[in-house]
């Protein structure tokens, strides 16, 4: 049976229960309200006939007070108790048609139509009485007797009827409670009856819908906790059991595709790790070839450097030997000029040396004449006494000068002396200056070629500074690749190992699982570390991933390949694991 035939059929049990219930509650709710409306019309028939007996009562009092007003000769109370009698009287009578009028039982009627004549005598019986007391009080007062005995059997009617309707209305009643009695236990007895069979046929229904559905939840709990061997039987043939044997199916695919992707992941986490370790010897060898490279870029670097100091040393000293031979020129020149000088001085001085000879010879005849003079003084006597002493200073003046020619004599003749070695020395200096200048000439010649030659030297020193500097940037800028290259192979390998892992809490039907951790032979790496002496400075950063101020900006590492790409996967389908390392190997051996 379907399920949804079982729910439909739930719902119609409940349906047909609802209606036999709502049926009989309909049923005896309308016994119940045709017995309260002749409960209703019962107590309003009894209304009416206990008014009609108030009219009876109250057409004695009209006539009472006509009687009375009488006797007081009171034209309006006879007036009043004529008008109140007609009132009274047509009350009375409209009371009565209502209740033949109203759905009493016949009987009832019956009992209510003998009073109709009871009720015409005693109403003619009063209209006759208030008439004769306004005319006649003595024949008003012989006509009471007959008044009074009709009051009575009107009276005695009305009881009954009074009676008769009392009875019917408790009948009436009575009937109403005991069928609302009745229709309650009823609808709760059809209620209890009802609740049990839906309640019979929800547990049959929930119990065999729960087991199923049970079941599935067990299946659906055990593959999301990754067992995939999950043993299921159902019978029947509704949908649960449908449902069943679809989570079968499932776990069946689901079995077969996890194997797979276990299979598939191994392969490339295999792979992935040998890319990773080949990527990590070959930036290793990046590494090395760089620093190889700036080692040997700085030692061009320290050449250049050299060269340009001894190319900057050579055309310093060009330029100096350049200024030290116009130098030993003007010098030379200079040297002309004082040799010539010299001569001019020695020559001046041989003068001066003659010209003091001459003044030594005039004090000399000075002195002489003096001495002539004081002589002839001395002859003189007395007279010539001031001439003699004139004579006598002109020779001591003359001996002075006598002396200081001597004197300056010697002194010109050593300086003549000096001014002769001095003028030897000059010419000396001179040849002396002359040979300088030849040998500065050629010095200067010289330190040009070695300038020429070392700018040459400079320019292809700086030309092979600047290829290697080239080879450096191109080996950082694989460096940094294949450092971009390790990078991905190594998040491909974690990615790879993260797959296996995940994958790994499948338990399969025939007992396989994956390992929790890859177990790869790592390829042998034949690279060694670098054993060279550093030459870079303590600037230079070391390493591949620290060369980015030498090297221009790379592109941004891409993100790694997805582990569960269907080219790797096929390569790793292609061949076994072991032999793709083993060829690895031999690659990163001959690189």
């Amino acid at each position: 049976m379907k399920l949804r035939s079982q729910i439909l059929a739930l719902g119609g049990v409940g349906i047909v229960m609802a209606a036999l219930v709502g049926g009989v509650g309909l049923i005896n709710t309308l016994r119940i309200s045709s017995a309260f409306d002749s409960s209703i019309t019962s107590n309003l028939a009894l209304s009416k006939s206990q008014e009609v007996d108030m009219m009876h009562d109250a057409i004695r009092g009209d006539v009472l007070l006509s009687i009375f007003s009488s006797q007081k000769f009171d034209d309006k109370g006879m007036d009043a108790a004529e008008k109140d009698l007609q009132a009274h009287v047509q009350v009375l009578r409209k009371n009565m048609d209502d209740i033949q009028a109203l759905p009493i039982p016949e009987e009832t009627k019956a009992m209510a139509a003998k009073s109709a004549p009871l009720i015409q005598a005693y109403v003619e019986s009063a209209q006759k009485v208030v008439s004769l007391a306004r005319k006649d009080l003595a024949s008003a007062d012989g006509a009471m007797p007959a008044f009074r005995e009709s009051f009575k059997a009107l009276e005695s009617a009305l009881e009954a009827q009074s009676d008769e309707i009392a009875q019917v209305a408790t009948r009436y009643s009575e009937e109403t409670h005991a069928r609302a009695d009745r229709a309650m236990w009823l609808v709760i007895t059809g209620l209890l009856v009802a609740t049990s069979a839906l309640m019979a046929f929800s547990l049959w229904l929930a119990r065999h819908l729960a087991q199923p559905l049970a079941s599935a939840v067990q299946v659906a709990d055990k593959i999301a906790q990754g067992e995939l061997n999950a043993t299921i039987n159902p019978q029947g043939s509704d949908e649960t059991v449908q449902l069943l044997n679809a989570m079968a199916r499932m776990q069946t695919s689901f079995s077969d595709l996890v194997h797979s992707v276990q299979s598939n992941a191994q392969n490339v986490a295999m792979a992935s790790t040998e890319i990773a370790q080949g990527n990590n010897d070959l930036s290793a060898r990046t590494e090395q070839q760089a620093a190889a490279l700036e080692e040997t870029s700085a030692s061009m670097s320290e050449l250049g450097s050299t060269v340009n100091q001894n190319a900057d040393s050579a055309r310093q000293a060009n330029q100096l030997a350049t200024t030290a031979s116009s130098v030993a020129v003007q010098g030379g020149e200079v040297v002309g000029r004082v040799v010539e000088t010299m001569k001019d001085i020695n020559a001046s001085s041989q003068k001066i040396a003659d010209i003091i000879s001459v003044i030594d010879g005039i004090a000399f005849q000075t002195n002489i004449l003096a001495l002539n003079a004081a002589v002839e003084a001395a002859r003189a006597g007395e007279q010539g006494r001031g001439f003699a002493v004139v004579a006598s200073e002109v020779r001591a003046l003359a001996g002075r000068s006598a002396e200081a020619a001597k004197e300056i004599k010697t002194l010109i003749t050593a300086s003549v002396e000096k001014v002769e070695h001095g003028t030897t020395l000059v010419d000396q200096a001179g040849s002396t200056m002359t040979e300088v200048v030849n040998s500065i000439k050629r010095v200067t010649d010289i330190m040009g070629e070695i300038s020429a030659a070392s700018n040459e030297q400079s320019l292809g020193v700086s030309q092979v500074g600047e290829a290697i500097g080239q080879m450096d940037q191109t080996t950082q800028q694989n460096a940094a690749l294949v450092e971009e290259m390790a990078a991905a192979a190594s998040s491909l390998k974690q990615q790879a190992q993260e797959l296996v892992q995940t994958v790994a809490v499948f338990k399969l039907a025939d007992g396989h699982q994956a390992p929790s951790k890859m177990q790869v032979r790592a390829p042998h790496s034949s690279s060694k570390p670098f054993a060279g002496q550093e030459r870079r400075g303590g600037g230079i950063p070391q390493g591949a991933a620290a060369r980015g101020h030498t090297a221009p900006k790379a592109a941004a590492p891409k993100p790694a390949a997805k582990p569960g790409a269907p080219a790797q996967i096929a390569a790793a389908k292609s061949a076994p694991a072991p032999k793709a390392a083993s060829t690895a190997d031999d690659d990163w051996e001959t690189f």
